[in-house]
């Protein structure tokens, strides 16, 4: 059985294995990799530049990765582009229509497009507007429509060959709140016939929508999660938010009666004369039952008491920039690698090159008093020779 009839008995209908993405020397992706189950909405969370778009571009097919491999429905997008393509439905971020068409006009056209058999293509483009919410307008012309109704137009071109898979790109930007609950509300009704990849910058609506949450930055992957488990994951403070009527200022006190309260800080005075104080407690310990049952006894009246809420917003900023800081400490480590690698060759050379110098400073030296000496004794030979010559001389005229 090969990987890919595998993978189609797994019901993974997307799976992403180690891409990456180069332009140039630039890497948007970096070595990735996911996987999405039948029926799931995953919500594709990253800051700008974060390599979102590249991604989704690369599981549509429109854009090929340098390296790794994307299995839609068991296709191979890169091997099978035609039958993975198929399984595909795409709402683009910039909502691009043809403007003089009407609605019915160019979601039929998508459906040509999309190779829907023409026996069904009458059926299947009157179900893709009817799931819209889009029959009261079918006959308007797109560009006479409001920015929601074009939201929808582009979803049912999305929808109209009927995928397994439908990717949103930022589907509610530029709406107004009704048109963003609308949006929101069609997206769940997809989720319970479609697997739904959604794009956006809207932390609350993805916490609202989806099922899973897949966190990107600077081209890599660094969470996926449901949404629940990473507010859990986040680091914060025990605090308890109250506010009391205290006209005898009772307040300053307080902290001696409550046990494991670290601090308990004045936020806000009101106009009505209530004051409203955080409290901050030791980790693991729920103060709010004792908090009541200690200012009843000191006469305070609590008029409001809420925990602080952990938000996706606040788990995709922790995320965010606890990896941000590991991708500057990692550069500031190479920098210094580079910085002693560089440095290391110089010194050697240095070293080198003062001892080649001393080196030959010395076979000079030694050379200059090797000469020195032959000198001597070449002019020691030659006074031997001379005085030899003239006791030679003397000798033969005491002869004579």
């Amino acid at each position: 059985m090969s990987i890919e009839q595998k993978m189609r008995r797994r019901k993974f209908v997307i799976q992403v294995e180690n891409i990456t993405k180069k332009y140039g020397s630039f890497v948007a992706v970096n070595d990735i990799s996911f996987e999405i189950d039948e029926g799931e909405i995953v919500g594709f969370l990253g800051p700008n530049g974060a390599g979102k778009s590249t991604t989704m571009n690369m599981i549509t097919g429109f854009i090929e990765p340098t390296s790794g491999r994307i299995i839609v429905d068991g296709y191979d997008i890169s091997k099978k582009p035609k039958k993975a393509k198929r399984q595909i439905g795409y709402m683009p971020e910039g909502v691009p229509l043809y403007s003089d068409l009407t609605v019915k006009e160019f979601v039929s056209y998508m459906a040509e497009l999309k190779g829907v058999p023409r026996k069904e293509r009458k059926e299947k483009v009157k179900k893709a507007i009817e799931e819209t919410g889009l029959t009261d307008v079918q006959n308007k012309l797109t560009k006479n429509l409001s920015r929601g109704y074009k939201q929808r137009v582009s979803m049912a071109g999305a929808l109209v060959s009927n995928p397994k898979v439908i990717i949103l790109d930022e589907p509610t930007v530029g709406l107004d709140p009704k048109q963003v609950t609308e949006i929101r509300a069609l997206i769940k009704e997809l989720g319970k016939e479609h697997t739904v990849i959604l794009s956006s910058h809207i932390l609350s609506e993805v916490s609202q929508i989806c099922n899973r949450v897949i966190i990107i930055n600077s081209g890599k992957i660094i969470a996926v999660d449901t949404p629940e488990n990473l507010e859990k994951k986040v680091v914060k403070d025990n605090s308890v938010y109250v506010t009391v009527e205290d006209p005898e200022n009772k307040m300053d006190a307080i902290k001696e009666k409550l046990q494991d309260i670290q601090e308990i800080k004045l936020i806000a005075e009101n106009e009505d004369k209530t004051k409203k104080y955080m409290i901050n407690a030791n980790s693991d310990i729920d103060l709010r039952k004792k908090i009541f049952e200690t200012f009843a006894k000191e006469g305070i009246t609590i008029f409001e008491m809420k925990k602080s809420d952990v938000t996706l917003e606040d788990a995709f900023m922790q995320l965010i920039d606890s990896k941000n800081s590991e991708l500057k400490e990692a550069e500031n480590t190479e920098s210094v690698e580079k910085t002693e690698n560089s440095e290391k060759p110089e010194s050697v050379e240095q070293t080198e090159n003062s001892e080649n110098t001393e080196s030959a400073e010395s076979t000079e030296e030694i050379q200059v008093e090797t000469n020195e000496k032959e000198e001597k004794e070449t002019e020691t030979e030659e006074t031997e020779k001379e005085e030899s010559k003239q006791e030679n001389k003397q000798e033969e005229g005491g002869q004579e």
